[in-house]
């Protein structure tokens, strides 16, 4: 018995859905191009794809001549916070903190991001504070 789909994109429906995000509603060639600009992908495979995102409510489609016009049923920012929702839960225990502190001991972040991400929490905490 296979498994149930997750609602969550995989990593080449991510793919898809980051050239409709851009490039806003396109025909399959249209997304094919764009991917093929990054790696060799067939048309069959994309076309299989965007059917199993159409069922997963990720895309939409809309008739275009002899073709469909696709376009993105999720919004990136909607998307990220399913993502790293799920990335925090399951890796982090549900703690945002730790993810964060990861980030900053992994030394993956830039000094500029870093000073960003300092400022973010400051303007928060700042906030917070107003609000209590």
């Amino acid at each position: 018995m296979s498994r149930p789909r997750s609602p969550h994109p995989t990593d080449g429906e991510l793919e898809i859905l980051r050239v409709l995000w851009e490039h806003g509603p396109a025909p399959l060639g249209v997304v094919c191009d764009a991917l093929r600009a990054e790696r060799e992908v067939a048309t069959t495979t994309v076309a299989t794809m965007l059917k199993v995102m159409l069922d997963k409510q990720l895309v939409k489609r809309t008739s275009a001549g002899r073709g469909y016009q696709w376009s993105a049923a999720v919004s990136h920012e909607s998307t990220a916070d399913s993502l790293l929702g799920k990335l925090v839960d399951g890796l982090f225990d549900g703690s945002a903190e730790r993810l964060v502190a990861h980030l900053v001991e992994s030394k993956q972040l830039k000094p500029s991001e870093l000073a960003e991400l300092k400022q973010l929490i400051g303007g928060k905490r700042t906030t917070s504070k107003k609000g209590r």
